[in-house]
C-alpha cells in the first residue's frame, strides 16, 4: 500500500487531533442557580469535572468514536492506495488505433472514444513511487496514436495527468490501420542511449497495450514475444454498407454529358436496400435505390486479416449533363455504424483537350498514333526548330500539355508532361548506364493509368538504353536488367521515359500502341491541367500548380472548416499533406476563386468493421479482451468514508442512549 498525499494527511492530523482533544479539555461556562438538593445533579457534576481543564482524560466512549472517525478522515485525506499487483517499475506503450474503422459509432459512442476511455483506465493502473520508500520504482508509459502512420503524443513518463492529457488529445482519422511502424517507433524510444554492443538492452522490453478493433493490415509482419503485447479489443458492430469505388467520366463524343459510377459493398449477413443520392455543386440531382447482396461467407484467402468472405457488391450509375466544372457528392443513406464510408466526393473538370507537340526528324508510326488520339491540336517540329524556342515562354503560356520527344534530349524543357522516346533529358535526373540488345518486357504495372489495356507481353527491342532513374521514380515496365518505362516528376515537370528508339522495336506495330499514346495524352491532361492532384485518397498530399508570376501564398480550407496557410515550393507547386480526414478541401490563392479537392476513404478493409477476436502476429496469435482493464490500484478512501459514516451513526446512537438514561 502507498500514500498519494501523505503530507496532506499529516498536516490535517496536526491540526485536527489537538483541536478535538482541546474541546474535551475546555471548561464550560455555566450560570449559578440555587437548588434544594444536588443528589439529582451528579451527572451534571461529573460533566463539570470532565470539562475542567488540565486534568487527565477519562474513559469516554464518545471521545473514542470521534477519534476513530477523525482518524479515518485523516487517512482518507492521505489517499491510501492498495496495490493488487506486485509488479512495479515496468514500462508500457499505450497504442491507440485511430484508423477509419475506429470512427464506427455504437450506442452514441465511437470506438475511438471507448478506446481512449479504456486507455485512461490503464493509466490509472500504473504503479507510482511509494512515499518514504527509496527503492521503489514507478511505472512509466508512453502514448502513440496510429493509423497508416504513427504519432507519438507522449514519451515515457510516470506523470498520469500528462498521459491522460495525451490520450484525450487523440484525434480521429480516416486512414488505414498499420501497426508495424508504430511498434518500431515505440521500441526505438524504449531503447536507452548507450545500449550494449550485442544490441540487447539491460532494461526489460516495454509491454505493449494495444487498443483497437483488431483489423490491422500488417499485423502479420509484427514480431512480439508472448506476454509483451496485450490486445484490448473494442467494438462489436459487424454490419456495414460502404461506397468502395467512385468515378466520374465525360463522354468523348458529348463532352457535356457526365456519367458517375459508384460501387457499394455490403459486409453484413443480410441483403441491404440502400438509397444512393447524387448532389452536384451542393444541390441534390438524383436518387437511386440499390439492393446490395449479403456477404459471401466462403473463405477467399489466407493472411493476417480474418477472412470473412467476399462482401456483396452492386453498382449505381448516374448520367446527367453539365458543361462546366462540377463538385459531386455521392451519399449512401445506409444509416449504419460507420458514417465516413457512406460518402464520396468527385471533381469533374470542364471539357478540355490537350494540345501536343511532337519533336522528331520523322517517325510515321508515332505521328499516326498521335493523330488518332483525342487532342485539341498536334504540332510537329524538327529538333533544331524546337531548340530555338524559349522554354520559359512555353511554360508561361502553357501552350502544350504534352511534348513528345522522339530521339531528342534538349538541354531545357518547360514545366509540362513529356513523353520521351530514346535518351532521357538531363532535367529528368535519369542516367544512361549502357546499351542493351534483344530485350523483352518481363513485367509491367497493368493497373497504372499509362498502361491500362496495354499488353506489354509481346514487346521486343532490338536495341535500347539501360537507364538508372532517380530513386523516387515509378518503374512501370521492366526489361531483363533495366526499366522499359519509368515515370519521373521533377520541378513541376512530368517525364514518361521510354529509353528505346521506337523504330528499333515492334511496339509501334502492336495494336496496343495507340492505346498507350491515348493513355499518355489523358495522363498528361490530368497531370498538367488545373485538375492535377484534386482527387486523392486519405493521407495522399494535395498538389496544385501556381500560375506563373502569380501569388505563392494560399489558404487551405479543411473539411471541418479550419483555415491553414500554405506556401508554394520553389517549383511553384502547392502541397498540403495533412489529409487524414476524408471530405472536401479548398485552396484559395490570392483573390482567385477557391479550387476544390476531394479526399475519399474508399477502403474496403476499413469498411469491414467487424472486430477481430484474435490478432494474428508473425509468430503467435494474441487473444483480444473486450472487458475493461481490471483495476490494479484500489484507492481506499471510499471504504474509509463508509467507515466514518458507520461511526457517526454509532456515536449518535450512544449519545442518545446516554441522554435517555
Amino acid at each position: 500500500m502507498e500514500w498519494l498525499l501523505p503530507l496532506t494527511g499529516a498536516a490535517a492530523a496536526a491540526i485536527a487531533v489537538p483541536a478535538l482533544l482541546l474541546l474535551y479539555f475546555l471548561k464550560l461556562k455555566r450560570r449559578e442557580l440555587l437548588v434544594s438538593s444536588t443528589f439529582l445533579w451528579k451527572r451534571a457534576f461529573q460533566d463539570l469535572q470532565v470539562n475542567a481543564p488540565f486534568q487527565k482524560l477519562r474513559r469516554n466512549l464518545l471521545l473514542l468514536l470521534q477519534m476513530l472517525a477523525l482518524a479515518a478522515i485523516l487517512i482518507a485525506l492521505a489517499r491510501p492506495v492498495l496495490h493488487l499487483s506486485a509488479e512495479a517499475g515496468r514500462r508500457h506503450v499505450i497504442l491507440v488505433d485511430r484508423s477509419a474503422s475506429m470512427n464506427a459509432s455504437e450506442d452514441g459512442v465511437t470506438r475511438l472514444e471507448d478506446a481512449t476511455r479504456r486507455a485512461a483506465l490503464l493509466v490509472d493502473n500504473l504503479a507510482v513511487k511509494r512515499a518514504w520508500h527509496f527503492t521503489s520504482q514507478a511505472d512509466q508509459a508512453m502514448v502513440i496514436a496510429f493509423d497508416a502512420r504513427p504519432q507519438v503524443l507522449c514519451n515515457f513518463t510516470s506523470d498520469k495527468a500528462r498521459l491522460k492529457d495525451a490520450i484525450a488529445s487523440i484525434a480521429p482519422s480516416d486512414g488505414e490501420s498499420r501497426i508495424r511502424d508504430a511498434i518500431a517507433v515505440a521500441r526505438a524510444f524504449a531503447t536507452p542511449a548507450g545500449d550494449e554492443t550485442n544490441n540487447r538492452s539491460s532494461e526489460a522490453p516495454p509491454r505493449i497495450e494495444l487498443l483497437s478493433d483488431g483489423v490491422i493490415a500488417d499485423a502479420g509482419e509484427v514480431v512480439a514475444a508472448a506476454g509483451d503485447l496485450r490486445f484490448h479489443r473494442v467494438g462489436a458492430a459487424r454490419d456495414n454498407v460502404a461506397i468502395v469505388a467512385a468515378q466520374a467520366r465525360r463522354s468523348y463524343e458529348q463532352p457535356e454529358r457526365i456519367s458517375v459510377f459508384a460501387t457499394l459493398a455490403n459486409f453484413g449477413a443480410d441483403a441491404a436496400a440502400v438509397d444512393v443520392r447524387l448532389s452536384v455543386n451542393g444541390a441534390a440531382a438524383a436518387v437511386r435505390q440499390a439492393l446490395v447482396p449479403p456477404r459471401d461467407p466462403r473463405p477467399r484467402r489466407e493472411g493476417p486479416l480474418p477472412d470473412r468472405g467476399a462482401p456483396g457488391r452492386t453498382s449505381v450509375v448516374f448520367t446527367f449533363n453539365d458543361p462546366g466544372e462540377g463538385v459531386l457528392r455521392i451519399e449512401a443513406l445506409a444509416g449504419d455504424a460507420l458514417r465516413n464510408d457512406d460518402l464520396a466526393w468527385l471533381i469533374v473538370p470542364p471539357p478540355r483537350r490537350v494540345a501536343a507537340l511532337l519533336v522528331t526528324e520523322g517517325n510515321p508510326p508515332l505521328l499516326a498514333a498521335l493523330r488518332a488520339c483525342a487532342l485539341a491540336k498536334l504540332d510537329v517540329l524538327a529538333p533544331a526548330e524546337f531548340d530555338r524556342l524559349d522554354p520559359d515562354a512555353l511554360d508561361a503560356a502553357r501552350t502544350y500539355g504534352l511534348i513528345v520527344l522522339d530521339r531528342h534530349a534538349p538541354a531545357r524543357l518547360p514545366r509540362t508532361s513529356c513523353l520521351v522516346f530514346g535518351r532521357p533529358p538531363a532535367q529528368s535526373d535519369a542516367i544512361v548506364t549502357g546499351e542493351l540488345e534483344d530485350q523483352v518486357c518481363i513485367d509491367w504495372s497493368a493497373s497504372h493509368p499509362l498502361l491500362q489495356h496495354v499488353d506489354m507481353g509481346g514487346f521486343f527491342a532490338a536495341e535500347c538504353l539501360a537507364i538508372a532513374p532517380p530513386r523516387d521514380a515509378e518503374v512501370l515496365a521492366e526489361l531483363g536488367t533495366a526499366p522499359a518505362l519509368a515515370l519521373v516528376r521533377r520541378r513541376g515537370a512530368v517525364f514518361i521515359l521510354a529509353p528505346f528508339d521506337l523504330l528499333r522495336t515492334n511496339f509501334p506495330f502492336e495494336t496496343c500502341f495507340v492505346m498507350f499514346c491515348q493513355n499518355a495524352v489523358a495522363f498528361a491532361g490530368g497531370e498538367t491541367g488545373e485538375e492535377a492532384g484534386r482527387m486523392c485518397r486519405v493521407w495522399q498530399p494535395l498538389t496544385h500548380r501556381a500560375a506563373p508570376g502569380g501569388p505563392v501564398r494560399g489558404v487551405v480550407r479543411t473539411p471541418d472548416g479550419a483555415q491553414v496557410e500554405l506556401q508554394a515550393d520553389p517549383g511553384g507547386i502547392f502541397r498540403y499533406a495533412a489529409t487524414g480526414r476524408a471530405g472536401l478541401y479548398g485552396l484559395r490563392i490570392g483573390d482567385a476563386s477557391e479550387v476544390a479537392f476531394a479526399v475519399n476513404l474508399l477502403d474496403e478493409q476499413e469498411s469491414d468493421i467487424a472486430p477481430a477476436d484474435t490478432l494474428a502476429l508473425a509468430a503467435d496469435a494474441v487473444q483480444g479482451s473486450a472487458a475493461d482493464p481490471a483495476p490494479a490500484n484500489r484507492e481506499l478512501w471510499p471504504f474509509l468514508a463508509a467507515f466514518v459514516l458507520v461511526l457517526v451513526c454509532l456515536e449518535w446512537y450512544v449519545y442518545n442512549g446516554k441522554v435517555r438514561v
